[in-house]
């Protein structure tokens, strides 16, 4: 039964590429899971203007487009919506408890899907340009660039993936780094510090971004940290490079985690507490696709309705039973 004496079989956190396509799986397999949507439903391809790297779409697709796609299918197929932040969980015993404000849910598998948020600069209208001219996804975004200039911000090893990787595209990539040198690893360091594309302004960093929702991204001020003097970089797009932190603040405690706070799992997308099951960017700080996060949340239903069907087996050996 999907759902017994108010205790679901599965509940799924969060509503990004892993959320839905976790619901879409545990629905077909008549799970009839309930999907949580969280803070920001549609995660981070809400703000995505078009997506061009997802099979199945040649000419490209809005980002909340996708998403609304997706959604519409996980309902289609029997999963029940709930908008709402997850404020607490349980998970030191059967069935585990989740909370959104005061209304609490139960389940007997739990799959979280809550993501990874980027850091930002944190200046006055980046959200409103984010999408516009500002990206966190040189992977994404980088297409749109050929032949133009951007700028990337930060100088860890993602920062210098991202500058390599736009360079291919745009004529000219300026990275902006806080330090007078790269936090970066060697090698990728050198490649960075070698291309004939990539220049460095050092010891500087982004105090104003210039434009608005209507025209877009029009460059940027530059303040050098020595000198305290402030200039203008003319640019078409910016790339904020300075890390991501993983929404797993709620499992503190309970769950295992690696240095950086992101879910640890094995045997592809199981966590430390039997039952409980982690996917996409909450437990991957390395690829950060909505296709990679897509194909966890396949795994995550496929591993959690396993899970379910060995509990209710007599002969049971999983999780030591």
């Amino acid at each position: 039964m999907p759902e017994k004496n108010g205790v679901h079989d599965q509940i799924i956190l969060g509503s990004g590429p892993a959320g839905y396509t976790a619901a879409i799986y545990a629905s077909r397999s008549n799970c009839c899971p309930l999907l949580i949507a969280g803070i920001q439903p549609g995660g981070q391809l809400t703000g995505t203007t078009l997506v061009e790297n997802f099979p199945g779409f040649p000419e490209g697709v809005d980002g909340p487009e996708l998403m609304e796609k997706m959604r519409d299918q996980a309902v289609h197929f029997g999963t029940k919506l709930v908008d709402g932040e997850v404020t607490k969980v349980e998970l030191d015993s059967q069935p585990f408890r989740v909370w959104v404000d005061d209304q609490s849910y139960r389940c007997r598998s739990l799959i979280i899907c809550t993501g990874a948020s980027p850091r930002m600069l944190g200046l006055d209208n980046e959200k409103e340009l984010y999408g516009r001219g500002v990206s966190v996804c040189a992977t994404c975004d980088g297409f749109f660039y050929r032949d133009k200039e951007v700028a990337v911000v930060g100088g860890g090893d993602t920062a210098m993936e991202d500058a390599l990787f736009l360079a291919r595209f745009a004529s000219k990539v300026t990275v902006i780094h806080r330090r007078d040198e790269l936090r970066a690893g060697p090698i990728l360091a050198e490649r960075a510090l070698q291309h004939p594309k990539i220049e460095f302004l050092w010891d500087s960093v982004v105090t104003t971004l210039k434009g608005d929702p209507k025209t877009g991204f029009q460059g940027l001020t530059v303040k050098n940290l020595k000198t305290e003097k402030e200039n203008d970089l003319t640019c078409d797009g910016v790339f904020i490079a300075i890390g991501h932190h993983p929404n797993t603040g709620l499992f503190k405690g309970q769950l295992e985690m690696d240095d950086w706070g992101y879910l640890t799992t094995k045997n592809g997308t199981e966590t430390s507490v039997c039952g409980v099951f982690a996917a996409g960017d909450v437990q991957d700080p390395h690829f950060r696709q909505a296709i990679t996060a897509a194909g966890s949340g396949c795994m995550a239903a496929m591993q959690s309705q396993r899970y379910l069907e060995c509990v209710d087996d007599a002969d049971c050996l999983q999780c030591g039973e």
